[in-house]
């Protein structure tokens, strides 16, 4: 007779749940204990130690945490109900996000939606026990939230009630140390990465997960660790503030990065992957960087967060030595070369005229190309008569590595523009100029070095203040890049693994 249990697949039903979702992404139980293995481990044998999850959904942080109390506090109350009434009602603390999501937890955590019913495995004398859910308003400056910038159009007050309002009580109150009146130790959890706001286009959305981190910090807990996406790293949308206080802040003592956050997050797709960090109120110094990609670890090394030589934060360990070796042979870069987002003051969804007329130029769109006028042109004025290259504003769609970084570059003739679907890169002094650029831009090394800077999906000129510029009157390979740069096999090796040749065959819309 078989054993229908052990031939019987049994997921943790937590970790099926955390690929569900994708705004507000539920945890993988297996990533929240590597989360929690980067805290001493003598907190989990601490019977006053005290955890705040403030961003509740699945309940997985305070259930992970429990599990390792119940086992650290076993020779301090032996008795195993009062262990876990103690665990339960004076160490673990939780702020859900939304109603349902405060059943969950309670569910997860307490074994039981209600604690003080009848099926809890401890018993609170409320319904919430200590996760708590309160629903919040947004509070109107204009068309703004104050706390969090939610429009009003989106999440007024007409709003229906049976809708979420995304004011999380978190961020959503100046009375921060009031919601539980108490001092934490840890603060730990998988904030909301992002609100839909509307501006702009139906779908904009703003992040807000640095929010929750900076409202973290305000509680002054001796240990935070958080995971959210990594796209802080670059900064841009509201996020420079946060880059620069996280960068210079020497009590971040490590971060373990996913570039690709289906590497963390099973069937999600996060442009710019996802990292969890370690902030450690009472140790300065150091920080321990590792990368997992391609589920495979990274030699961890402690550094200093902004790289001296660039006052830049630089992703990949190994990228640091070949970023030294280049800068310090280079005098020149790209970046001076690539011109902002809408090069000719027309933006995407400017599709021009369907027929050439006296004075007009051919503008590159998405899709193929139209005409304007040239006395409709407001910007880089300079650049129509001129030989230029353009190139996608966004990178490549692909999320996995090897990736390809860039999308294909093409020749603009004199007399061409384009709308902002392209960056111009120019001037150039003749197509056979624009030709070696686009040799070189097909290079692995362009790429790679562009890479460096590059966490969101859009390349705009700033990733390109890494990449040297070299003689156009030559064409350039790789095996002339790694010369030129006395990079070693290791250092090119790194190189080839992270980045895709580029196939230049059909070249763009020309």
């Amino acid at each position: 007779m078989n054993d229908f249990s052990a031939n019987t697949y049994n997921p943790d039903v937590l970790s099926c749940l955390a690929n569900l979702s994708n705004d507000e992404v539920f945890t993988p139980p297996n990533i929240v204990n590597k989360m929690l293995d980067m805290l001493p481990q003598e907190l989990f044998s601490d019977k006053n130690t005290t955890f705040l999850d403030p961003a509740c959904k699945s309940g997985v942080f305070l259930r992970e945490i429990a599990k390792r109390l119940i086992v650290g506090l076993e020779s301090k109350i032996p008795d195993l109900q009062k262990r876990i009434d103690h665990i339960f009602h004076k160490q673990l603390f939780g702020i859900a996000i939304t109603e349902m999501t405060s059943l969950l937890s309670r569910r997860s955590v307490y074994c039981s939606k209600f604690p003080n019913g009848n099926y809890s495995i401890t018993k609170f004398d409320n319904a919430e026990g200590n996760i708590r859910f309160k629903k919040i308003k947004h509070v109107w400056n204009g068309e703004k939230c104050t706390f969090c910038g939610a429009s009003k159009k989106q999440f007024g007050d007409e709003r229906r009630e049976s809708l979420e309002t995304h004011a999380y009580e978190f961020i959503h109150t100046v009375k921060l140390k009031e919601i539980f009146n108490m001092k934490f130790d840890v603060i730990i959890g998988n904030p909301p990465y992002q609100l839909e706001v509307g501006i702009e286009k139906d779908n904009y959305s703003i992040p807000i997960y640095h929010k929750f981190v900076n409202q973290a910090k305000k509680l002054n807990p001796r240990y935070l660790c958080m995971i959210v996406p990594s796209r802080w790293f670059a900064g841009g949308r509201g996020l420079d503030d946060f880059r620069d206080s996280m960068l210079c802040d020497t009590r971040l003592r490590s971060i373990y990065d996913y570039p690709e956050a289906v590497d963390c997050f099973p069937g999600t797709q996060i442009k710019g992957g996802v990292c969890y960090f370690l902030w450690d109120r009472d140790n300065k110094g150091l920080c321990k960087v590792t990368t997992n990609l391609n589920g495979v670890e990274s030699n961890t090394v402690e550094r200093p967060l902004l790289e001296p030589s660039c006052d830049t934060f630089i992703r990949y360990n190994a990228a640091v030595e070949i970023l030294h070796k280049v800068i310090v042979k280079s005098t020149s870069f790209m970046e001076n070369l690539v011109s902002p987002q809408t090069p000719f003051g027309f933006v995407t969804s400017f599709k021009g005229h369907g027929k050439s007329a006296k004075n007009s130029v051919v503008m590159y769109m998405s899709g193929g190309f139209a005409y304007v006028a040239t006395e409709d042109v407001k910007k880089g004025i300079e650049l129509i008569n001129t030989y230029k290259v353009f190139i996608p504003k966004a990178g490549s769609g692909s999320d996995k590595f090897p990736h390809t970084i860039l999308g294909q570059p093409f020749v603009g003739t004199p007399n061409t523009v384009c709308n902002q679907t392209y960056l111009a890169i120019g001037p150039m002094k003749s197509d056979n100029e624009c030709q070696n650029l686009i040799t070189y831009i097909s290079t692995k090394f362009f790429r790679f070095m562009v890479l460096m800077k590059k966490n969101t999906q859009d390349a705009m000129r700033g990733v390109y203040s890494f990449v040297p510029i070299q003689d156009f009157s030559e064409s350039w390979t790789d095996e002339k890049l790694y010369a030129k740069y006395g990079l070693t096999k290791d250092e090119i090796a790194f190189i080839e693994s992270m980045i895709r040749p580029m196939d230049l065959g059909g070249g763009g819309n020309e």
